[in-house]
């Protein structure tokens, strides 16, 4: 008995720092646009789900300071990539995202990555899904 209920305490405290943590008020620039052609681009990566590992591998070393487990971070104004402004989003303007940055919103380039790195980091993307809340 006592072990469940420290599992519950544990859980209830991990959705709560998830929670506190996250970006629920996170809103596009509507500035920040891919070109039609780079919007177009399909993921190489697409068919081999086995880069997504690497692509979280990416994420944690290159993302999660301002991103968090992809939520995004309050404190920071970054992406919640949960949401679907930003999963609905092909695979080429996330990419061009990643490539190209956003300065004036604090997002950097991250062209210096191989470019199938950065699609690995857009694969990885698309398996994150919103946590549920407890109740």
């Amino acid at each position: 008995m006592r072990r469940r209920s420290t599992f519950v305490a544990c859980s209830l405290l991990v959705a709560l720092v998830t929670m506190l943590g996250q970006n629920p008020e996170y809103r596009q620039d509507p500035k920040w646009s891919a070109p039609d052609d780079a919007a177009r681009k399909v993921n190489p990566l697409a068919t081999r789900p086995g880069a997504t590992a690497g692509g979280k591998k990416l994420f944690l070393r290159n993302c999660a300071e301002c991103h968090g487990n992809g939520s995004g971070i309050e404190k920071k104004h970054s992406a919640d990539f949960l949401l679907p402004v930003v999963q609905d989003q092909s695979d080429g303007t996330i990419f061009w995202k990643i490539t190209n940055g956003n300065t004036d919103r604090g997002m950097p380039s991250f062209s210096k990555l191989p470019e199938m790195e950065r699609w690995q980091l857009v694969l990885y993307l698309r398996t994150l899904k919103p946590v549920p809340s407890p109740r």
